[in-house]
């Protein structure tokens, strides 16, 4: 799929090589417009791009219109390329698990349908500890809180389980939501309940080099002003939230 080369906001290459250094993560959580501006806003010069695009699916380069015909078994979802010295896996999958509503099954609020269920896509062995950890946490979380439909219903997926894990969406979805002329919807259903502290739900086993390395950058003041709620990326500006580093 022919994209531009370059990101609308952040200016920087929608598609790689990329940097020695950066790593990848793929994530779905219902529509990607709005789930893509809520990783491109996150502070600290941490996020290098996004991009919306199709996962987890068996059709090779699949359009928009055969993933919402069910039959590729593909997910809308962001490619995210990011700097872990700057942010950590962890402070995305924070936003992630508290975007939306991830025990919704095969739909996200009004948006119902196979492309529109929870799902994250791991590159390295940490990031799978990570994405199982995190979410056993926020299950026990949601079930404490009475909130959801029930369990947690997020796939978690090896990217080398695919030819291609991600296949880049249409020109026209990338960073939809900042282009003149978008409509501005977002069906993600944020249940307002916090993802547990790192410390509590951090793989036993890591070692202490591999615990600080996965330690989020992001502080809980930042998660009390900006923690996402309904609609939230709507009412948002476009560009990257604006954080002192030093916190």
């Amino acid at each position: 799929m022919k994209v531009s080369k370059e990101h609308y906001v952040l200016r920087t290459p929608l598609e790689g090589p990329w940097p020695i250094g950066l790593r990848l993560l793929v994530m779905a959580s219902g529509c990607f417009w709005g789930s893509e501006k809520g990783i491109w806003r996150l502070p600290g010069g941490g996020i290098h791009s996004t991009a919306v695009g199709y996962a987890g699916g068996f059709t090779p380069n699949p359009t928009y219109e055969e993933v919402g015909s069910g039959l590729t078994g593909s997910t809308e979802a962001v490619l995210v390329v990011y700097e872990p010295t700057k942010i950590s896996a962890v402070d995305i999958l924070r936003w992630f698990w508290e975007s939306h509503d991830p025990t919704q099954g095969m739909g996200q609020g009004n948006d119902r349908g196979t492309m529109y269920r929870s799902a994250l896509y791991y590159f390295d062995d940490d990031q799978r500890r990570l994405f199982e950890a995190s979410k056993a946490a926020y299950n026990e979380a949601l079930a404490t809180a009475g909130k959801g439909w029930g369990a947690i219903t997020t796939e978690i997926w090896a990217a080398t389980d695919y030819d291609e894990v991600f296949y880049y969406a249409e020109d026209y979805h990338q960073q939809y939501l900042a282009k003149p002329g978008s409509r501005p919807y977002c069906s993600a259903q944020p249940l307002q309940v916090s993802l547990p502290p790192y410390s509590e739900w951090a793989p036993a086993d890591f070692s202490e080099e591999v615990l600080e390395e996965h330690r989020p950058k992001l502080p809980e003041a930042f998660w009390t002003e900006y923690a996402p709620t309904p609609h939230c990326v709507i009412r948002a500006p476009h560009s990257p939230i604006e954080w002192p580093t030093e916190l």
